[in-house]
């Protein structure tokens, strides 16, 4: 029967083969409109995704973003996480010294205060903006100014994108930079800058749409839409590439604290930074028209910060900063490294210890190896084996846990044999929050990256919520029940005061506190290991019923911290 309807079937392909053999000119015009078809296919289903994904055309259904710290009163709790937000409203605040801010008017050219003046009738020239995007607390809109091919108005790092250009990515770019100013032109470009050097001009003339948002303004055709950006936190606050230390007190024996010297003419951050990177010394140290350059010292720790009023005096060479006096320096760290805390081996013979560094996933285990290591000159463990981090230089994660070769082993296990297998522990807690959004991006987006908005929006972001949050607290309740002897450490104890609490840590390992080295580490502290600390998404990620869950788990891990007489979980999280 298969035979008999095997002819039957095969006549009408044979027909085509006949049809297109007798006409190669056919055949081959068959297969260009079949790929041409394709391909129309494939490039409208992506310029479709692109759309979606910058958010460059909103949909009217689209919901009003959630104030942050808010929970959804919603029946459906989980609509937030369904939200768009464009990406003009995702940086956070950020702060810069206080002698950029004070007396601006009197000190600042002529064509600065007109830009300040008609900042505030704004409003009437520009389309699609609100007086919340332009203040918002990461930036204030300046107003449209002239630029010049020849000679710009921000001089700073520039960078083009001609189809996913927004105001965010310029604000962002800029300020992670150190700069005071980010300019948008054509649409497209993206200029920073410490100072404007340029007219400013009828806001009429900055005219044409963001590439990647066409309800905002960047610029237009030689004309610069100017943001005043302020900087979130110490570690943001640069001026280039170099990052600002502070303002401290003149060191009691300033040629050996910072042994080379130069009077510099026009005295500028930069002049001083370049002098000092030139010569190869992580600190550069601005004393009005002289310039200092060394290291963290015991002579000069930068732990004892003053009040950066005493350091106000302007730059000669630089309108906008201040180049402290001959009793208070203000200090930049360069992009120099110090050599003193870099190297690192194996024990030279094994211990008979085996020693914890536990933590929830999230918590910052991976940051504080790194401190570990470098504070004592040792490599650390793990309970498991990740390649990518033994190729970013932690040798003993090819070790076998037990080898006794490394000064501490990094684990997150939580069971009571698991637990009970090490002889003494550091244990590392997080705030819940900010740990759960950590290991969530860690999982989608590896040690230093983000997860996708898709994986935040989706049904991921809750179900691991809904398994990970009862984790966090019963993985700290665990190691304080069988661990043998557990010092605790809180991250957020360790970022705020690191010296002191490493200092702690290193003398719990067993080993003798080298100085030089914990200042070493203060200025090496991120290494690899840390993520830009962008916020990646503007809106609150947890809704109400999250929130109460969480709040709760804390209350139960505070109060059993403070039956065995141990600090509480630190004010910043605490439920209130």
């Amino acid at each position: 029967m298969c035979v008999a309807g095997e002819p039957i079937m095969a006549r009408p392909l044979l027909k085509i083969h006949r049809y297109f053999r007798r006409k190669p000119v056919r055949f081959f015009s068959f297969i260009l409109l079949y790929l041409t078809a394709g391909s129309l296919v494939f490039l409208h289903s992506g310029f479709s995704g692109e759309t979606t994904s910058n958010g460059g055309s909103g949909s009217a259904r689209d919901p009003v973003p959630a104030e942050a710290g808010g929970g959804s009163s919603s029946s459906d709790s989980l609509g937030v996480l369904g939200r768009v937000f464009k990406e003009t409203r995702r940086a956070p605040r950020r702060f810069g010294p206080p002698w950029l801010k004070e007396n601006r008017a009197q000190d600042s050219p002529e064509w600065v205060l007109r830009g300040v003046e008609h900042a505030s009738s704004w409003s009437h020239g520009l389309r699609g903006r609100s007086t919340k995007e332009v203040d918002d607390g990461r930036a204030k809109y300046i107003g449209c100014y002239v630029d010049d091919t020849k000679r710009r108005a921000l001089r700073g790092v520039s960078f083009l994108d001609y189809k996913k250009m927004t105001i965010f990515r310029c604000q962002d770019n800029c300020a992670e930079r150190g700069y005071l100013f980010a300019g948008l032109e054509f649409g497209a470009e993206c200029y920073c800058g410490h100072k404007i050097q340029g007219l400013n001009v009828s806001e009429s003339e900055c005219n044409m749409e963001c590439k990647g948002e066409k309800s905002n303004i960047c610029g237009g055709p030689n004309r610069l839409s100017i943001y005043r950006l302020e900087l979130s936190h110490e570690s943001a606050r640069r001026y280039g590439s170099a990052i600002f230390k502070g303002c401290f007190k003149r060191p009691d024996n300033v040629t050996l604290a910072l042994p080379v010297r130069a009077a510099i003419q026009n005295m500028s951050v930069d002049k001083c930074v370049d002098m000092c990177t030139e010569k190869e010394f992580s600190l550069a140290a601005l004393a009005g028209e002289k310039c200092h350059c060394g290291f963290p010292t015991r002579l000069f720790t930068l732990h004892e910060h003053e009040d950066e009023e005493m350091c106000v005096r302007r730059c000669a060479g630089e309108d906008f900063e201040s180049c402290g006096n001959d009793d208070f320096f203000v200090v930049y760290q360069t992009q120099v490294q110090d050599n003193r805390c870099m190297d690192r081996r194996f024990l030279p013979t094994r211990s008979k210890r085996l020693i914890a560094l536990a933590s929830f996933p999230g918590a910052g285990n991976t940051w504080a190896r790194h401190l570990i290591e470098l504070a004592t000159g040792y490599y650390t463990g793990s309970y498991y084996f990740d390649g990518s981090l033994y190729n970013k230089g932690f040798k003993g994660e090819r070790d076998n846990w037990r080898s006794g070769r490394t000064i501490c082993i990094k684990t997150h296990e939580s069971g009571r044999k698991e637990i009970e297998a090490f002889d003494t522990s550091i244990l590392m807690i997080r705030n819940p929050y900010k740990a759960l959004m950590a290991e969530f991006n860690r999982k989608y987006g590896g040690h230093i990256g983000f997860a996708s908005q898709a994986h935040w929006r989706g049904k991921e972001w809750p179900e691991f919520v809904k398994n990970y949050a009862p984790w966090w607290a019963s993985h700290t309740l665990d190691w304080l029940k069988y661990g043998k002897k557990v010092q605790v450490v809180h991250f957020e104890d360790l970022k705020r005061d690191l010296f002191s609490q490493l200092k702690d840590m290193v003398i719990f390992l067993g080993l003798e506190v080298s100085e030089d080295r914990l200042l070493c580490v203060e200025g090496q502290k991120d290494g690899n290991f840390k993520r830009s600390g962008l916020r990646k998404l503007d809106y609150d990620p947890y809704t109400a019923e999250m929130r109460s869950t969480i709040d709760e788990l804390i209350k139960t891990v505070d109060t059993e911290l403070r039956k065995r007489n141990l600090s509480g979980v630190p004010e910043d999280y605490r439920p209130r």
